[in-house]
């Protein structure tokens, strides 16, 4: 399967952007970015001392990522950021108009405990609760899809991927639970 579009795999921390990002980019023969790549040390160091970035942090970041997917402007692509807001994406939006979101979607519980158990991420379990305070959920008007987290990486790939086949420019749910 190979798409023209940049695929933005976003969610809270913890929900597998940085295992599903690359699947998905290699089920769709795209390349991948890494959106935790894009940040510049000082946010880095403000998140691993549990501080959450505020806008003014997150500006350049997504400035960043903005150019890359706008590089990859009919090519395909796909990169991880979180765009937990609105006005995140429609400033991704306004750099690469064509891209299209993966919202991965999971309970609190779930997320909280694959983020206890990963080793060697800057973000802390902490700063959970702050990143689903900020989070404004894909609108109707936006192109994309919300792909539930439950099940193993390869099941939450194949969710993705069949909702992006789907993708008729509104919103779908891919929320099926794995048999």
């Amino acid at each position: 399967m190979r798409t023209p579009h940049v695929v933005v795999v976003m969610g809270v921390a913890g929900t597998g952007k940085t295992t599903i990002g690359p699947l998905l980019a290699d089920r769709l023969g795209v390349p991948y970015a890494e959106g935790d790549d894009f940040h510049p040390q000082a946010n880095i160091d403000k998140m691993s001392a549990g501080i959450p970035l505020d806008d003014d942090d997150r500006w350049p970041w997504l400035d960043a990522i903005g150019a890359w997917a706008r590089g990859r402007t009919g090519l395909g692509g796909a990169v991880s950021c979180s765009a937990l807001k609105r006005v995140y994406r429609d400033r991704l939006r306004a750099a690469a108009p064509g891209i299209v979101f993966v919202h991965l979607t999971g309970s609190r519980e779930l997320i909280a405990s694959r983020m206890a158990q990963r080793q060697g991420h800057f973000m802390p379990t902490a700063l959970l609760d702050s990143q689903f305070a900020t989070l404004q959920p894909l609108q109707a008007d936006e192109r994309g899809v919300e792909v539930d987290v439950s099940g193993t990486p390869e099941e939450i790939t194949e969710r993705a991927v069949a909702a992006l086949a789907g993708l008729d420019g509104a919103t779908q749910s891919a929320e099926a639970r794995p048999s």
